[in-house]
């Protein structure tokens, strides 16, 4: 191997003179000195390091999170602190903070009972309201094991009851402490003292005190115990008439089938029906509802005297809802109270909730305005007032202040980006402001309704939890989190607006830049979308919601670029129902009006531009790449909609109507009718198991792309539902990275 020149030993050499070695040992001092500056530079670049994907994607192994306080709740007026070792105590007044009990001593009390232990406090909750100084402080801890109470001021367990290790959907009654719970498609209770009994007994197909309508409307849950604990009203849903959808189980030794019962749009839906049992007699009866084909039951509520069960009732086309009152001891109606509609639909979310000082009054959520508002109506369905108004909606409301008869809500009045908290005088309406102006503000209410936990981040405070007086606004802090990429290169974040298609409408736009940012360079640009109902990607919070693949990829060198369409979230009615009938085409063009924008930037290299989204933001990503094949040159679409026809018909039906009655509009969003102008690169992936967008719309979508002779990619992920999770969503995130790494 030659190691450099060879010299000729008979070669004279001349030796230097002193100009020439001075001349040398300057030259040699100014090297010395700029390879240490140099090597110093390095030093302090390397002192901010880049986060990686296993640092920025939750899964990951060393994902950094975010300081936070968990399982903070009120003890009456009291804020309870969990943590691992000991229960805390903190005056909502001065900030003093004392420890209420030790987890050594709960775990000798739990010994001596033989209830086993608890490995920390964040399992626990005090679901007695402190109404006099006499009260017990009675703390529930749940194990996997046992529901236990444990009296704090004599330290004796008051009450236990071992846990069933197949029950399901567990809903404990406080009261009477009855515990509702499924198992399979079954109801059963289980009293105080231990007895379980079956309220239901249905054969496969029929589902009781499950969620229904596939968790749309609000709908969580399927137990509704009574105000008092002495009724339990709860869903029946029979699915036997909905076609079966096979999903395949790939880790058998012989693939399995997994069939789920998926009512597609323009077909058979499920029948539900509410029933009401009463645990004293054992018995149930069933609201008279009529024929329940084609309807849904939604946003049940309880009278405060247990005497009616109220519920709004949607027919299936989604545009006309009734609220109905039910005799709950016979199941008779008692009364229509309201009726709304709308010429394209109606979206009941909320249920009634009763005044705590007037049980004859109740509040009424509704978008009937254009923007989601709070009405006050009394029982006989008579409007009295409507509380709030304006170009803003209120996104919850809190709970009460009985004591100065007020509502305490979280609201978008301040900026349709965040959400701040309100209180609200009753009588006339007053709005008042809770607590800090910047940011994203969520509450947890004090009993009494006097003091509230303020969670809330913004765009430079990751979290920060305070406990105000709701009515001076006397703030004590519990924690401002330190950014959890203190000593890391990130990127810049910005945030402005542009005009939508219609040229009228203000859309936000996020834009992320490398922490190194040139403006006399061309970037590449990859525009993350999602673009659908019930959702925003750019907000007042922590980083402007920023994802964690979004910092990534902007600290590889590209900007990253983000857009909430017409259609999206927190923006009104007329913003969001603007795509009825034809998703993703008014959508598109608000998308295609942000690459616009992105074009006019002396920085943006136009002919590298990418989109990326999951979902519904699958299905703009691919909408995106056939609609405007010479903007976007590669797109990686996750768990798409290809065929609205293959969608559920809840979700499906509301935006689009039926295939029967919209049929024009299922053609035009097809993106199989599409598939022949794909140009660019687009990689599709799905789950194998997804029950919410099912395979088939990726692979029809397949089939329609070998009849056109255009040539997607494709990726699979097995056991997974409708997105990645675990650790798996690290690799989802390199993949994902390394196409647009390979082709952008």
């Amino acid at each position: 191997m030659r190691r450099g020149p060879i010299v000729n030993q008979s070669q004279t050499i001349k030796p230097f003179n002193m100009k020439t070695i001075e001349k040398i040992g300057k030259s040699i001092q100014a090297l010395l000195i700029l390879h240490v500056l140099f090597f110093a530079s390095n030093i302090m670049a390397q002192g901010k390091k880049l986060p990686t994907l296993e640092d920025l994607i939750p899964g990951g192994e060393t994902f950094r999170f975010t300081e936070n306080l968990f399982g903070l709740q009120w003890l009456g007026d009291s804020c309870i602190k969990p943590d691992i070792d000991k229960l805390s105590v903190i005056n909502p007044d001065n900030g003093k903070e004392t420890t209420l009990i030790s987890k050594e001593e709960v775990n000798k009390i739990l010994e001596t009972e033989k209830l086993g232990k608890i490995q920390s406090f964040y399992n626990v909750s005090f679901p007695y309201e402190l109404k006099k100084q006499t009260s017990s402080k009675l703390m529930l801890i749940t194990t996997p094991k046992r529901r236990i109470l444990l009296n704090l001021d004599n330290r004796e367990v008051e009450w236990s009851q071992e846990r069933n290790d197949k029950a399901q959907n567990e809903d404990w009654e406080k009261e009477n402490r009855m515990l509702a719970f499924t198992i399979d498609n079954n109801l059963y209770i289980t009293t105080a003292s231990g007895t379980t009994t079956a309220v239901t007994n249905e054969p496969e197909g029929i589902v009781c005190g499950q969620s229904v309508h596939r968790n749309e409307f609000g709908i969580k849950k399927g137990t509704f115990w009574s105000p008092k604990g002495n009724l339990l009203a709860f869903y029946r849903m029979d699915e036997s008439m909905v076609s079966q959808y096979p999903l395949v189980d790939i880790t058998t030794r012989v693939a399995t089938v997994n069939n789920v019962r998926y009512p597609m749009a323009g077909m058979a839906s499920h029948k539900v029906t509410i029933g009401i049992y009463n645990p004293i007699t054992s018995k149930s009866i069933y609201l008279k509802v009529g024929d329940p084909t084609d309807r849904y039951f939604t946003n049940i509520s309880w009278s405060p005297d247990e005497s009616s069960l109220f519920l709004i009732e949607l027919n299936r086309d989604q545009n006309h809802a009734k609220l109905c009152q039910y005799n709950a001891e016979n199941g008779e109606l008692i009364a229509t109270l309201l009726e709304e509609t709308h010429p394209k639909y109606v979206e009941p979310q909320h249920p009634i909730v009763f005044l705590p000082w007037d049980s004859k009054k109740f509040i009424y959520q509704s978008q009937r305005d254009g923007f989601n508002h709070l009405y006050l109506y009394d029982i006989n369905g008579k409007l009295i007032k409507q509380l709030t108004s304006g170009n803003w909606l209120v996104s919850e409301l809190i709970g009460f202040d009985e004591a100065k008869k007020e509502l305490i809500i979280a609201a978008t009045k301040v900026s349709p980006l965040q959400n701040n908290l309100f209180r609200i005088n009753s009588k006339n309406s007053k709005l008042t402001a809770i607590g800090y102006q910047e940011g994203l503000h969520s509450g947890i209410l004090s009993a009494t309704g006097k003091y509230v936990i303020d969670r809330y981040s913004s765009p430079k405070i990751p979290r920060c939890i305070n406990i105000l007086n709701a009515q001076n606004n006397k703030s004590i802090n519990l924690l401002t989190a330190k950014d959890p990429f203190a000593g890391y290169t990130m990127p810049s974040i910005e945030i402005g607006t542009i005009k939508a298609a219609d040229g009228v409408t203000d859309l936000y736009y996020r834009i992320i830049k490398p922490a190194d940012f040139d403006p006399s360079k061309k970037y590449p640009v990859i525009v993350y979308v999602y673009g659908g109902p019930h959702a925003q990607m750019i907000n007042n919070g922590w980083q402007n919601a920023a994802r964690g693949w979004d910092i990534y990829m902007a600290n590889k060198g590209y900007i990253m670029f983000t857009i909430d369409n017409r259609g999206s979230e927190n923006r009104g009615l007329e913003f969001e129902n603007s795509t009825f009938r034809r998703l993703g085409i008014e959508e598109g063009k608000d998308q295609v009006k942000g690459v616009e924008f992105l074009k006019s930037l002396p920085y943006i290299d136009s002919n590298r531009i990418g989109v990326h989204g999951w979902s519904f933001g699958g299905h703009m990503t691919t909408a995106l790449m056939l609609r405007y094949p010479d903007i976007y040159k590669v797109g990686v679409a996750g768990g798409p909609v290809i065929d609205w026809s293959y969608y559920e018909i809840m979700y499906g039906e509301r935006y689009m109507d039926t295939p029967q009655s919209n049929p024009e509009g299922y053609k035009e969003c097809n993106l199989k009718n599409l598939a022949g102008n794909l140009k660019g690169h687009l990689l599709i992936i799905h789950d194998d198991h997804d029950d919410t967008c099912v395979p088939q719309h990726t692979l029809s979508f397949m089939k329609a792309c070998i009849d056109a002779h255009t040539y997607p990619d494709l990726f699979i992920y097995p056991g997974h539902k409708h997105n990645v999770a675990g650790h798996d969503r690290v690799h989802l995130h390199e993949k994902i990275t390394r196409y647009f790494e390979n082709n952008l």
